[in-house]
């Protein structure tokens, strides 16, 4: 290794804490390739423009539907599963217009049969929006919400079941990035979903997951939104300025040569999904204003499941995005009022503002996403019984990354959630870290583009590696 790429760590490097989240070492003597700026400026206006205003006229409309169970009327052009998904598709038709057709809008449904929760054929229709990149057209970021709702009996189909906050509220926000940025252009392509059949056995997110599987999409990232609207919670704590994302560890298709060599090199915190989770945290830090991200290592609420667990089965990195406090006499009730208690998912309880602020969390992220280059592949690691750690990986096509400006490498202590310390490394394939003990430390790597834009962090090895984002 030549020693122009070599980095002397300095003493307070050696002893990184919590506070120093992200702070950049010196650089190494004689580094060429100057660092990017730290962000792309433009996340800061894409994180602050969505409107509370459009979000709330779409959750009024979805709630103004009565019912949207997936076993509910599909003709009538009032009331309704079909007439709500007619609505959605009409209302991503109205914002590719606006934007000279630059999205691609389509269903994706199939046939359900045969279940607990859909016994007679049923066809599970949702909509999705494609803004096709550039320059990575196969690379692809999704956000999603969840078009149906439900009463109290999960069968019932004909009960007022408004589902405001659950989830016109992810519905709403998706369309309301959508309209944010079809304003862009990006080098990789961006997914708008509604996604039906959701409470009856994420039915949605099942046959959207196989399609991207057929259709060989490289999934990157999956932002699924299910309940972005509430801040007052069953515990009373009124809250707006925090959020939940939800990531698995492991990933599920995991194979037992990976198992073993994990147990050996670590990486249970370091799935796709869980580090997918740390760049929306640190999205959120840098570009929302007053909002704080609750990293939870868990596939979803105990016992509980939303739309991203279909794409973790496939092995995509996927998590949940959602309100932090949430006021369980709102969520899949009847209406009614019991003992002074309102029940029911009604509108008035919904908090438009914060919506708005969660939309624009995945707003930056997906802009973030789609202009970064693609996540470095095939990250390797050595150091064991030596002084110095040494990191590999594979850049990607040039026509996939014009703006690739380099690579940083990160490392933290292996019981802090994120990612404490970081070099700007240059174009390269390859750096060692003298005098950094691969012992003691989890290292990745992240692309960088020219405006500041960096992939998620990929762990060594197969369990963290992003890959060509198939199964």
């Amino acid at each position: 290794m030549h020693p122009s790429r070599r980095f002397a760590v300095l003493a307070a490097v050696l002893l990184p804490c919590a506070a120093q989240v992200h702070a950049q070492a010196a650089p190494a003597a004689g580094t060429a390739t100057p660092a990017p700026p730290a962000a792309d400026v433009r996340l800061d206006a894409i994180a602050r423009a969505p409107s509370a205003d459009r979000i709330e006229a779409d959750i009024r409309t979805l709630a103004g539907f009565g019912t949207r169970h997936t076993l509910s009327d599909t003709s009538s052009d009032t009331r309704g599963i079909g007439a709500a998904t007619r609505w959605i598709q009409s209302e991503f038709e109205r914002i590719s217009a606006a934007c000279g057709g630059c999205l691609e809008v389509m269903t994706v449904s199939d046939t359900i049969s045969g279940e607990t929760r859909i016994p007679e054929p049923t066809v599970v229709t949702s909509v999705i929006a494609i803004q096709r990149g550039h320059a990575d057209p196969g690379r692809y970021v999704i956000m999603s919400g969840d078009i149906d709702s439900r009463a109290s009996d999960v069968m019932d189909a004909t009960s007022d079941a408004p589902g405001a906050n659950d989830n016109a509220s992810g519905v709403a926000g998706t369309l309301e990035a959508a309209r944010i940025l079809s304003r862009h252009r990006f080098d990789g392509s961006i997914v708008y979903a509604a996604l039906a059949g959701e409470e009856q056995g994420l039915f949605g997110g099942r046959i959207l997951a196989k399609h991207a599987r057929d259709n060989g999409w490289r999934v990157e990232a999956v932002l699924n939104n299910d309940m972005i609207g509430n801040t007052r919670g069953i515990t009373g704590v009124v809250d707006n300025t925090s959020a939940r994302v939800f990531a698995e560890g492991t990933r599920v298709t995991e194979t037992a040569e990976e198992a073993r060599a994990r147990r050996f090199t670590g990486g249970e915190v370091d799935s796709p999904s869980r580090n997918l989770a740390r760049y929306i945290d640190r999205i959120a830090d840098r570009h929302v204003p007053n909002l704080d991200v609750m990293m939870i290592y868990r596939l979803d609420r105990f016992g509980r499941g939303g739309h991203h667990r279909p794409f973790n089965d496939l092995g995509y990195p996927a998590v949940r995005i959602m309100e932090t406090h949430e006021d369980y006499t709102r969520q899949h009730q009847d209406l009614r009022v019991e003992d002074g208690i309102a029940y029911g998912d009604t509108v008035d309880a919904v908090d438009f503002d914060y919506a708005a602020k969660l939309t624009g969390l995945n707003a930056a992220v997906l802009a973030g996403l789609a202009w970064a280059p693609p996540p470095p592949a095939n990250v390797e690691i050595e150091g064991a019984v030596t002084a110095h750690t040494t990191l590999r990986w594979e850049r990607p096509d040039p026509a996939q990354a014009p703006g690739l400006a380099g690579y940083r490498v990160y490392w933290r202590l292996t019981t802090e959630p994120q990612w404490s310390h970081s070099q700007w490394v240059g174009d390269v394939g390859e750096y060692t870290l003298e005098n950094v003990v691969i012992d003691n430390y989890f290292f990745g790597v992240a692309a960088v583009d020219e405006d500041g834009n960096e992939s998620p962090v990929v762990f060594p090895g197969a369990g963290g590696s992003f890959g060509d984002y198939a199964p």
